[in-house]
Parts: C-alpha cells; sequence; structure tokens
C-alpha cells in the first residue's frame, strides 16, 4: 500500500503599507502563531494583509498613527513638507490602550477628555505638565532631525536652556527635565509669535495662557475642504503630569476629535477654554 505524505506548507504573507513604497513592509514564510505579540509600527494607511495563514496574525498589533484618525466628512488633510513639524506630528504614533496614566502609573481621575493618547514619555516626575508636552513634542521633532542646535528654551527671566550639541538620548532626557523645571506657560507664550487671524492656524501652532498657573495646548493636524474651511486637532498634557492626549470636541461631538477654525469663537477644550487671540507660533515657522 503506498502511504500517502503530507508536508506542512507555509503560506508567505504581504503587508504593505500602500500609500508609500519606500515604507512596504513584508515577511514570508509565517507559521500560524509566529506572529504573536509583534507590533507592527505601519506608518501609513490603507494597509492591506494579504493571504493569511488563518491564525498567523493572532496577537498582532497594528500601531495607528495621528494620522489614522479620520478628518471631518468633506475635509481632506492638508499638505505638509515630508521633514515639516506638520509631517512629523501626523506621524507620532497612538498608545492601543486610549486611558490616561499619569507619571507615577495611576490613572487620571478624568478619563473623560481624550479621544486617544500618543505614544509619548511621560516620565517619573512631575514635571511634563501642559506646556512642557508641547516643548516636548518641539524637541522630539528637532532631535530626531538632528537640528539639536535649535533645539532652545527659555525660562520667565529670559535665561535660555540649550540643548548639548551632540547629545544622546540620555542627556537629552535630562536637558528636558531642566527645561520642564524652569520653563512653563508664562514663559512658552513669550517665547512663541502671536498669529494674527486664527483662521491661519497651521500644524504645530500653541494656544497657550501664561500663568501660574496657565495651560497650552498644540494643534496637531489639520484638514480643509473644497472651500477651504478648516478643521484641526487639539493635544496637551495637563496637572499632575500625564499622557499626551488628542482632545475631543465638548462642543461638537459630531465632528469631534476635530475643531473647525473660525476667528470669533472661543476654543472649548475639555479642561480650558482659549481665546482666538491666544494662538501662537514657533519662531522660524512663519
Amino acid at each position: 500500500m503506498q502511504v500517502q505524505r503530507f508536508f506542512p506548507v507555509i503560506f508567505p504573507f504581504f503587508l504593505s503599507c500602500f500609500s508609500s513604497p519606500s515604507h512596504s513592509f513584508k515577511n514570508a514564510g509565517v507559521a500560524p502563531g509566529v506572529m504573536e505579540g509583534v507590533t507592527i509600527n505601519c506608518p501609513f494607511q490603507p494597509f492591506k494583509i494579504i493571504g493569511i495563514v488563518p491564525g498567523a496574525m493572532e496577537g498582532v498589533t497594528i500601531s495607528k498613527q495621528v494620522a489614522d484618525i479620520p478628518p471631518p466628512e468633506g475635509y481632506t488633510r492638508m499638505q505638509a513638507d515630508a521633514k515639516s513639524f506638520a509631517a512629523w506630528l501626523r506621524k507620532v504614533l497612538l498608545k492601543s490602550d486610549s486611558r490616561v496614566y499619569l507619571y507615577n502609573g495611576q490613572l487620571k481621575s478624568n478619563q473623560q477628555a481624550q479621544y486617544a493618547v500618543l505614544n509619548i514619555p511621560v516620565g517619573r516626575k512631575d514635571l511634563q505638565q501642559c506646556a512642557d508636552a508641547v516643548m516636548r513634542l518641539r524637541a522630539e521633532y528637532l532631535y530626531e532631525h538632528n537640528r539639536l542646535p535649535e533645539i532652545s528654551f527659555s525660562d520667565n527671566n529670559g535665561k535660555k536652556y540649550n540643548c548639548p550639541k551632540q547629545a544622546d538620548r540620555q542627556q537629552f532626557e535630562r536637558y528636558l527635565e531642566q527645561v520642564f523645571t524652569w520653563c512653563g506657560t508664562a514663559s512658552l507664550e513669550k517665547q512663541l509669535v502671536a498669529v494674527q487671524q486664527f483662521t491661519d492656524i497651521q500644524p504645530g501652532d500653541v494656544l497657550v495662557r501664561g500663568g501660574f498657573p496657565g495651560h497650552a495646548v498644540i494643534v496637531m493636524d489639520m484638514a480643509q475642504n473644497s472651500e477651504g474651511h478648516k478643521a484641526y486637532l487639539l493635544a496637551q498634557s495637563y496637572m499632575p503630569a500625564q499622557d499626551i492626549h488628542i482632545l475631543k470636541n465638548p462642543r461638537n461631538e459630531e465632528i469631534s476629535p476635530w475643531h473647525f477654525a473660525e476667528d470669533k469663537n472661543l476654543i472649548y477644550s475639555p479642561e480650558w477654554t482659549f481665546s482666538p487671540k491666544e494662538l501662537k507660533r514657533w519662531p522660524g515657522e512663519e
């Protein structure tokens, strides 16, 4: 009698971020369970998974970005230069856990303010609060693009804190702790440049009210419709130091977390209210 033999067949799968051929991800010969617990940071949408063996992707997490937050109906994201602050903010990863944690690992008492949580370190000290989170994002962008001489923040007396030009990651984190200790909303408000018309808002801009305490939130992304009307996303940290998170729009659930850019209206966030006149911009981004 002839014995029929069976050999396991491993089917390749290909995961590709089709928005950019240069960022395609491929993996061949994946057997069931091999990818368990693996996280894939896919920086573009939409993506397709083709020819997956049943069970092969079990436990796999596809990390989303700010860019994956869908804009309001009829709006499309505004173009941004690949090396711009706007493009960098759009690519910031989001945590799979949408809860906001404090610096000490405890959950924030108010879990109703956030739409999503950024995958950005908060540290283990009560330092990275509102203005600090804004400065963290700006510094991370410049650090990633090897523009360390441009990383500089001022305290309320005008003293500048410059990042070491050859800082490694550990030195960079120590530098930021110093900045967070001595700089805040009052100093950040002085360092930034006023935006004259709120409808000129752009990603990376900051709504800031200097004070003790004051508050600051950052524009993370923007979209526009065919008539030129703009919508934007806001992100914040708060007190005590906590995860940076995308804010909901408490006044318009239909378009939340987006906000429409209007000159005359106050800007309502879940934990603060701003005036259009409090919109500021980083020097050099004008």
